[in-house]
Formats: structure tokens, sequence, C-alpha cells
């Protein structure tokens, strides 16, 4: 058990890490440009905030299984990683678009939070 919430714990950061930090690093011009329509239904501080949102819940996911502190922590995040990916897939439907990637996401992360509450 532990080895599946490290493999997929392990795969869920490094996907929110790059989402979120490419959102916490390009200003909204730029990430339409790399094709995120969604962002002109945001204001950039929003879109800042969800990068951050992904940063920090990446960051929940391994550091306190890693350090063996407050352990409780990294299935809770990924709750709550699975929670905003839920939001995407709102706005996905809402607009039109394909929800598939981040449906996927949300069950990863799900899943990571379900392995991390076993592994306690």
């Amino acid at each position: 058990m532990t080895i599946a919430f490290w493999t997929v714990a392990g795969l869920g950061m490094l996907v929110f890490l790059a989402a979120g930090g490419m959102k916490l690093a390009r200003n909204r011009a730029a990430l339409k440009e790399a094709n995120m329509p969604w962002v002109d239904d945001f204001s950039a501080g929003s879109v800042k905030l969800m990068g951050l949102a992904e940063v920090l819940g990446a960051l929940g996911l391994i550091l306190p299984a890693l350090t063996d502190t407050a352990t409780v922590l990294s299935p809770i995040a990924g709750i709550c990683l699975a929670l905003v990916m839920l939001g995407a897939v709102k706005v996905h439907t809402r607009r039109k678009e394909s929800p598939a990637a981040p449906a996927v996401l949300a069950v990863l992360t799900l899943t990571a939070a379900v392995l991390g509450f076993a592994a306690l």
C-alpha cells in the first residue's frame, strides 16, 4: 500500500506542481496562448490563486509523508486537490470543452488521498 501511495502521490505532485507553477509564472495572455482559453472567465488574481492552490496541494501530497510530520495532511491535500479538479471539470463542462484531463487528475488525487489514509 505504501508503494502505491508514493507512486500515485508522486505523479500527482509532479503534475500539479507543473500546472500550478505555470499558472503562477505566466500571465493570462500567455496561458490563453498555451491552449487555456478558460482564463478569460477568471481574473488574473483568481488564476494566480488557482496556481498557488495547486502548488501548495502538490507539496502537501508529499512533504508531510516524506518528513513523517503531520502525515494526516497528505491525504487531506489529496482530497482538497480532487475538489479543485472537480471545479475544473465544472468549468470545462460549462464551456463545452473536454473535461477529461481534470477528471483524470481528480481521480488520481482522490486515489492518493485514499491510499494516504490507508497507509496511516
